[in-house]
């Protein structure tokens, strides 16, 4: 079950708490935390679709089981609302205690549909040691999660930015707005396209160019008015009727997913792809899944971008180590193994600048990438919407896009 539908559930069974309450405030000494962590077992339920996220995360259970003592099992998901869905299915047959879940990497929908509804232990992040770290004035999405304040619930451990990929060797000058895009579009029928929606980067590129066209750029911080939306939206729905035409196979068909997407280019037979990891094109050109004449650029103005993090379920069984888990993440060990292309290249949620010597040194050691843009180049990143757009975005362009409509 999609979230967008989830949310309007859970309040019609009767579980809606006031906004920004967790279910119980921690106020433990960190050291009482961390003693009680030893000897449990965390179930981290991630994503488990990328092969270099899993090492990493196995990385980390080798870390905190020497660190901590704690068994950190990865719980693979292929869709976080299973994982919401569960929590939400234990806390009305009343399983307040012993969940299945007790660390679960999340943000934007599922994020606002625990939160709303006391599904989440806390508030408890402030008091992570490592959270000092991390750069709350200048990346404010830290504690913003598509609008939604955190308010200390679920802990940040990586930043998000839309690029854009392209081959050299089919594109002189990248587009750099919507009109240009469209242009190049027009000049060379047949050479883009983009993942269809509800696709993650599908639904993100969607965003983006709502970004590009709206005529009131704070409308979507607020919550979805269905008609109000209409309005709103009608250039992004203008603009892809204008685009679509020019689109790989006609826009009649869409490739799956962003996987789908680079093999495409791989082949030459796209100039374009997209990525929300601005490291996403260097990894795949050392993986050998693209030719090393890509590079990336973002679109004049700012691209979308955003945190994720991770929280732990109000009844989750190991919560003690679950936190301390999250604050691990949070560390400059973790974040600086995590930046690495070579790893996985997320970029760090931390003030690079206010560390330790030695930890500046490590980050500033980092490679790159041959595709990858310095983060002074990345410019200024784009709010997303509130998380109950997200689903109404999707349904219209299926109403309106899918199988060539």
């Amino acid at each position: 079950m999609a979230v967008w539908r989830l949310i309007p559930i859970l309040v019609l069974l009767g579980l809606a708490l006031p906004p920004g309450r967790g279910e119980s405030a921690e106020t433990r000494p960190w050291e009482t935390i961390v003693a009680a962590a030893d000897g449990q077992t965390v179930h981290f339920n991630a994503w488990g679709g990328d092969d270099r996220i899993n090492a990493y995360v196995d990385w980390v259970a080798t870390r905190v089981a020497t660190l901590y003592g704690i068994d950190l099992v990865h719980v693979k998901l292929s869709d976080t609302a299973d994982a919401v869905s569960r929590v939400l299915a234990e806390k009305t047959a009343g399983r307040d205690t012993g969940g299945s879940i007790d660390l679960i990497w999340i943000n934007g929908e599922n994020f606002a549909a625990m939160k709303a509804n006391g599904l989440l232990h806390g508030p408890w992040v402030a008091g992570a040691p490592n959270f000092a770290g991390v750069d709350v004035a200048g990346k404010p999405t830290v504690v913003n999660d598509f609008s939604v304040p955190t308010d200390g619930l679920e802990a940040p451990w990586g930043m998000a930015q839309f690029t854009m990929i392209y081959d050299t060797a089919y594109v002189d000058a990248p587009p750099r707005d919507a009109a240009a895009l469209l242009d190049w579009a027009r000049g060379n029928p047949g050479r883009f396209t983009y993942p269809q929606p509800p696709d993650f980067l599908g639904t993100t590129f969607l965003k983006q160019l709502l970004a590009m066209t709206i005529v009131d750029p704070v409308a979507t911080a607020a919550p979805l008015d269905e008609t109000h939306a209409l309005s709103v939206t009608a250039p992004l729905w203008a603009y892809l009727e204008r685009l679509h035409p020019y689109l790989w196979r006609d826009g009649r068909t869409f490739p799956s997913d962003a996987g789908a997407l680079r093999r495409l280019l791989g082949d030459g037979e796209v100039s374009f792809a997209l990525a929300f990891n601005p490291a996403r094109a260097s990894v795949a050109i050392a993986a050998g899944e693209l030719p090393d004449t890509v590079r990336t650029f973002v679109f004049d103005g700012g691209s979308i971008g955003n945190t994720h993090f991770v929280a732990v379920p109000y009844n989750a069984t190991g919560k003690e180590a679950a936190m301390v888990v999250a604050d691990f993440l949070m560390s400059p060990e973790a974040q600086v193994r995590k930046q690495d292309p070579r790893i996985w290249g997320d970029f760090t949620v931390l003030d690079v600048a206010a560390l330790a010597e030695t930890d500046r040194a490590a980050f500033s050691g980092l490679p790159l990438g041959i595709a990858t843009l310095p983060p002074e180049e990345l410019g200024p990143v784009l709010p997303e919407p509130h998380p109950s757009w997200v689903g109404w975005l999707e349904a219209e362009w299926e109403r309106r896009h899918a199988a060539g409509n």
